[in-house]
């Protein structure tokens, strides 16, 4: 089959392809493009989830002619001003965003550059272009893509329900919100509007946008990162881990105020919070990492979704050491919305006539206000009634002022023998005492392991492992940190290891499996941390089964005693799994529930 040139305008719907996939990528792409023209209000709307209509108005610095004619050019972009690859300081600068769009849709450019007599209007359809012409347009730059991918029906029958590509637009449009807040955003989509007003340029404007964006109930449950480590600075909020979700997606990390999927964060974002969460709960974060240009790739995909460091291992371990330093400072908190939604539960159990009616099927006569009142019950009816179930025994002894003062107050009652009720200055304290003393033992197991080192068994026959060439580049320059962690590796020859010695708490462990799976994350991350997770997850799993069990009747002393532990325990403010070991509920809140305020 001979060779030949591709027609142009194919060429250019091939390239589409790759540069927008569905209509969030084109939403991307736009108001990126306004957002590097200066924009201080950007609006989006779209039609059938961005299939009929794609519209961006902005107030940037608009185009004039001979520009707009340029835009709509592959490989034109005004983002380069000098040429420089490795010094990019805006959001884009493929030059392919606009014909792209115009080579799958009906498009047309209306704008004016500041300063102008008069705008200039363009329209491109389906990659043919339809001439410049003067126009009328006010200011800024108006974007219409009009029947996306009615030129490519194969690539229009791959895209979701409008359900789904509105819900992927609204997304785009905030995460670019979170990491632009003195810009206004406004989106559409038929009769539904979101808004964000813009928040300043002052130092608190990027927690305010975030709350705007997330909600006040993930600022009210996040800690402040901030973090300098040579030329690369972190800040951000991330949630507390008792604030966690079943998916990563409310994961948003921001490289010079680009949004990204990278899986570099993705598996830091999961080593900083590996103490504190299962590994089927995920946590909140909106990370921003700022550094010099020239330090990180940003061209390395055609979406500009991912990103490549220099030196990967450094901001790796910048936004690990970030995160658990402020969680280490948060230790002691937990979610505050646990106990905003215990007090909403209360209130409504409450105040609900309903919800104190009984069922029709388990209707009590004698709870009838037209019940009989003085027919009594028999002494027989009353052994049959279960016995109370709050232990009451720390009542006993008065609480001193010195537990009184402490941050979990002093034990006044068990419930369920199950929970401890503790009372404080200003209100009282529930914990779970299973919970509280899982994280205390978790702890304690790893504090020994740092002190003592980690015990190591010799196998009875060293396990001779064979691997290919990457993993065994991967896997020999860390073989010194391995030993430290009780796994003892040498090499035996080309393409294979010699295991003599395990981690002894692993136990009876299959070593041929468990360097494999090392090398396979060593080869991936860079690090030898495969092997300190499997051992956390084994001090994890022997301390929630050593823990004191619900259901243990505990003694006034034995209560107090796992309060104070617990004020001085790091990660004491939820267990291993990211389940809150504690509730507090200030006097003043529970007196609004009885109508006192």
């Amino acid at each position: 089959m001979p060779v030949r040139r591709l027609d142009p305008i194919l060429i250019d719907r091939i390239a589409a392809g790759e540069v927008v996939e569905r209509p969030s990528s084109a939403v991307k792409e736009l108001v990126e493009n306004a957002l590097d023209a200066g924009a201080k209000r950007i609006d989006v709307a779209i039609e059938e989830g961005g299939r009929k209509l794609i519209r961006v108005i902005d107030d940037g610095c608009g185009m004039d002619e001979n520009d707009l004619a340029l835009a709509v050019e592959r490989h034109a972009t005004s983002k380069i001003p000098d040429g420089d690859l490795t010094n990019i300081a805006t959001l884009g600068f493929r030059g392919e965003a606009l014909p792209s769009i115009a080579a799958v849709s009906d498009l047309t450019i209306d704008t004016r550059a500041a300063g102008s007599s008069h705008g200039a209007s363009i329209r491109v359809e389906a990659g043919r272009l339809h001439g410049l012409r003067p126009g009328n347009w006010p200011g800024g730059t108006r974007i219409e893509a009009r029947d996306l991918f009615a030129a490519t029906p194969a690539r229009l029958k791959f895209l979701k329900t409008d359900r789904a590509e509105t819900t992927a637009v609204a997304d785009v449009v905030k995460r670019l919100a979170m990491a632009h807040p003195h810009v206004r955003f406004s989106f559409a989509n038929g009769g539904a509007l979101l808004e964000y007003a813009a928040c300043g340029e002052d130092s608190g404007a990027r927690a305010d946008r975030i709350a705007q964006v997330l909600g006040e109930e993930f600022a009210a449950n996040a800690v402040h990162i901030e973090a300098l480590r040579e030329n690369f600075r972190l800040s951000g909020l991330a949630g507390l881990p008792t604030y966690n979700r079943g998916n990563a997606q409310m994961q948003y990390v921001y490289v010079n105020g680009r949004p990204v999927r990278d899986k570099l964060f993705a598996g830091a974002i999961r080593a900083a919070y590996l103490d504190f969460l299962s590994h089927d709960r995920h946590p909140a974060a909106v990370l921003f990492l700022e550094c010099d240009p020239a330090e990180v790739d940003v061209n390395v995909h055609p979406a500009k979704a991912e990103v490549r460091f220099r030196d990967s291992g450094l901001v790796r371990g910048l936004v690990v050491g970030a995160l658990k330093q402020a969680l280490a400072g948060a230790s002691h908190r937990s979610s505050d919305g646990n106990a905003q939604k215990a007090l909403h539960m209360i209130g409504a159990r409450s105040f609900d006539p309903a919800a104190r009616r009984p069922a029709a099927a388990n209707w009590d006569w004698r709870l009838s206000p037209s019940a009989p009142q003085r027919l009594e019950e028999s002494p027989q009816t009353q052994l049959l009634r279960p016995a109370p179930a709050a232990d009451a025994r720390a009542q006993e002894t008065p609480a001193t002022p010195l537990d009184l003062d402490a941050p979990l107050g002093a034990a006044r009652a068990q419930i369920h023998e199950t929970y401890i009720v503790a009372q404080t200055r200003d209100g009282l304290v529930i914990v779970d005492q299973h919970a509280a003393h899982e994280r205390l033992v978790y702890e304690k197991l790893k504090r020994q392991r740092e002190a003592n080192g980690v015990a190591r068994q010799i196998l009875l026959i060293p396990a001779v492992v064979e691997l290919d060439g990457g993993r065994m580049d991967a896997l020999l320059p860390a073989m010194t940190e391995l030993a430290e962690l009780g796994l003892v590796v040498e090499s035996f020859g080309p393409g294979a290891v010699l295991v003599r010695e395990t981690p002894a708490i692993l136990g009876e462990v299959d070593a041929a499996r468990l360097v494999a799976d090392i090398a396979d994350l060593l080869a991936e991350e860079g690090d030898a941390r495969g092997l300190s997770r499997r051992l956390d997850h084994v001090l994890a799993t022997c301390a929630c089964h050593h823990s004191v069990r619900a259901g243990r009747r505990l003694s006034p002393p034995e209560m107090n005693a796992l309060l104070r532990e617990m004020e001085i325990t790091p990660g004491a403010g939820q267990c291993n799994h990211g389940r809150p070991t504690y509730v507090e509920l200030k006097l003043s809140d529970i007196e609004k529930l009885f109508g006192r305020k």
